[in-house]
């Protein structure tokens, strides 16, 4: 399945940018997409558990998310296709959107002046699945090579300390869920993983 032009990784690219760029200048579109917390306690309008993930701030935001799922999502999805039925990739993505939003949802959930939007939690679910299996590859973070697992180091200790400032419109807190759930998922749906991680961990490059 690695070896397809087209997969499902391909899929979820395609749809989230074609619905992204149909937001950017559809304001009615992107208000009903979008993570709002109170539509869904007082609307029931649970959609949007998945629907803000196919929506983007802006094209930087749209570029930066499809470009880290194009680059990770084969190798992740060559492994989860293996389970129901061949969905398996596409369901671990879709919930990575929803656990990574359901604590910004539990704490905003009557904040009328909150919202969310963005891949972003899924998007951490593939990339941390994807250091399980390779902790030491190289991945490029602004052209820099820097090892995966230091990359996740440095990850989540900025996502800490951004999320404890909040002096941002980033939602850390999805990225940090998404992240621990893409890593959680990976290890129940194949024990096997941690031990493969470790044994990776323990053998350095240098």
């Amino acid at each position: 399945m690695l070896g397809l032009p087209f997969n499902h990784t391909v899929s979820i690219i395609i749809i989230t940018v074609i619905i992204s760029l149909i937001a950017f200048s559809n304001r009615k579109l992107m208000d009903r997409l979008i993570f709002w917390p109170p539509a869904i306690t007082q609307r029931s309008q649970y959609d949007r558990f998945i629907t803000h993930g196919f929506i983007h701030a802006d094209g930087t935001h749209l570029l930066f998310n499809m470009i880290t799922l194009f680059f990770f999502g084969s190798v992740i999805e060559s492994f989860y296709r293996q389970y129901l039925f061949d969905m398996g990739f596409i369901l671990f993505y879709l919930g990575g959107l929803i656990v990574a939003i359901l604590p910004s949802y539990l704490k905003h959930k009557n904040d009328t002046h909150w919202a969310s939007l963005g891949a972003s939690g899924a998007v951490s679910a593939v990339l941390f699945a994807y250091i399980l299996f390779q902790p030491w590859k190289l991945i490029f973070v602004f052209f820099i090579p820097v090892p995966a697992i230091i990359f996740a180091v440095l990850y989540v200790g900025y996502s800490i300390w951004s999320g404890k400032k909040n002096n941002s419109n980033v939602n850390h807190s999805a990225h940090l869920w998404g992240a621990a759930y893409g890593v959680i998922m990976t290890i129940i749906i194949e024990p096997r993983m941690l031990p493969h991680f470790l044994q990776q961990l323990s053998q350095l490059p240098f």
